[in-house]
């Protein structure tokens, strides 16, 4: 079982990546939240590899972080969710946002993912509420307190029609350049991200 992959980068496509290690190229399949952190072409690349066998297939799935990769197999241990369902449910939501939509069952924000139905998600719920992963307490203080500034101007981007992992990516960006920048500046920096 191949558990971990580091090496260059050959392709990178929103859902699927290649990753050239000692001159093999090892396709692998990712989340969007795992596309938006990665460098471009030609940079190198570690990513936590989840194998998974099926009769006609052997498909690498990964990921950036170690709670992506508990999600993605949480996910896939509920019975009718299979790996796309899963990829697609990491791909529109971030995995705090996730947890805390569980933890509170809020089936309509899981059924606001593109390809997850209400069937599925009260599923998610219902199986998922007891079986979380830990996460470190840094990370648990992060989640819950998004700074005003940042949710506004998220919430801006996405009432714009922007897909939410795509508009936060942007919004990180846009504060990252101008950290001091209100709201129109963050928002008008955050637009120029999404154009490039």
């Amino acid at each position: 079982m191949i558990a971990h992959l580091r090496g260059r980068l050959l392709d990178k496509q929103p859902n699927r990546l290649v990753v050239d290690v000692n001159g093999v190229g090892y396709e692998v399949f990712v989340p969007l939240s795992t596309f938006y952190v990665l460098g471009d072409v030609g940079h190198e690349v570690a990513l936590r590899v989840h194998t998974h066998v099926r009769e006609d297939a052997l498909l690498l799935y990964g990921f950036a972080t170690e709670l992506e990769q508990q999600l993605f197999e949480r996910l896939i241990g509920i019975s009718g969710i299979g790996p796309k369902v899963a990829l697609a449910v990491l791909s529109g939501i971030e995995p705090p946002e996730l947890m805390r939509a569980i933890e509170r069952s809020d089936v309509a924000r899981l059924t606001a993912i593109p390809g997850v139905g209400k069937k599925t998600s009260e599923r998610i719920v219902l199986e998922l509420k007891d079986r979380l992963p830990r996460v470190s307490a840094a990370a648990s203080e992060r989640a819950p307190s998004e700074p005003t500034l940042r949710g506004d101007v998220l919430s801006a981007l996405v009432n714009l029609g922007y897909h939410r992992p795509l508009a936060e990516k942007a919004v990180d960006l846009a504060v990252a350049a101008s950290p001091n920048g209100g709201f129109e500046g963050t928002l008008r920096q955050a637009l120029r991200e999404l154009a490039k």
